[in-house]
């Protein structure tokens, strides 16, 4: 897939505006997903400030939740820290997604934009550089910072006033993480390959599941998926005529 799909576009208002714009649907699923993390680990036995640390620390929604989870069932650290690195493992295949557009910053920007990197700020970015909109650093670091302060707002909202609810689940914020994801997949998928790609992944790691494997599944079927979409990617280029330079 090219890089680009057209010419080069430039945001119209400041850097920080458009990065906004753009953390502005994710904080909206960050803040009551957070705040049911900070529940969920405070009824597991995590100290509220450790929890809270863990969401300035850590940043990683679902490697959180297993992490509590873990935690509550009396896990070992051994144990806890594998699965916590297996959940997290898809971000190395974010981080080579993004790798063709950053590869011109300086080293140092690539690292800052690294820590905020995750599944949502991922699926905006990436978005809006495979539609041909300029690279812009200030926009991405704007964006990433904005969804971090408020994962953690809602994470300690949780942590600390956490013990007024019992439940999260008649709330409905267990499924906001889903419907988060659901919102932002929908606009990838551009074309039939997006939509055969992500079907196909989303029925394997179901399957997966299904089928006894733990938190390997969202790993696996990322890359099969990953894997079949390049490879009918490179046949239908192989099948398709040459253009003319």
């Amino acid at each position: 897939m090219s890089q680009t799909t057209g010419a080069a576009r430039s945001f119209s208002g400041p850097a920080w505006a458009e990065g906004l714009r753009r953390a502005l649907p994710i904080t909206l699923g960050y803040v009551p997903v957070g705040f049911a993390f900070g529940v969920l680990a405070v009824k597991n036995g995590i100290p509220a400030g450790l929890a809270v640390a863990m969401a300035v620390l850590m940043f990683s929604g679902s490697g959180q939740f297993v992490f509590a989870s873990l935690w509550g069932g009396g896990a070992g650290i051994l144990s806890t820290a594998a699965a916590v690195g297996i959940v997290n493992l898809r971000y190395l295949l974010m981080s080579a997604a993004e790798s063709p557009w950053l590869s011109r910053l300086p080293r140092a920007q690539r690292f800052l934009l690294g820590l905020g990197l995750t599944d949502e700020t991922f699926a905006v970015h990436i978005t809006a550089l495979q539609e041909g909109w300029t690279l812009n650093a200030a926009t991405m670091y704007v964006c990433n910072s904005t969804t971090h302060l408020s994962w953690v707002g809602g994470c300690a909202i949780g942590a600390f006033c956490g013990n007024l609810v019992n439940d999260v689940r008649p709330l409905g914020l267990d499924y906001a993480i889903t419907a988060m994801f659901l919102a932002l997949l929908v606009p990838q998928c551009a074309s039939r390959l997006h939509v055969l790609v992500a079907v196909f992944t989303g029925a394997l790691s179901v399957a997966l599941k299904a089928g006894g494997m733990s938190q390997w599944n969202v790993a696996v079927a990322t890359v099969a998926g990953a894997s079949l979409g390049l490879a009918l990617s490179l046949r239908a280029r192989r099948g398709a005529p040459e253009e003319a330079a």
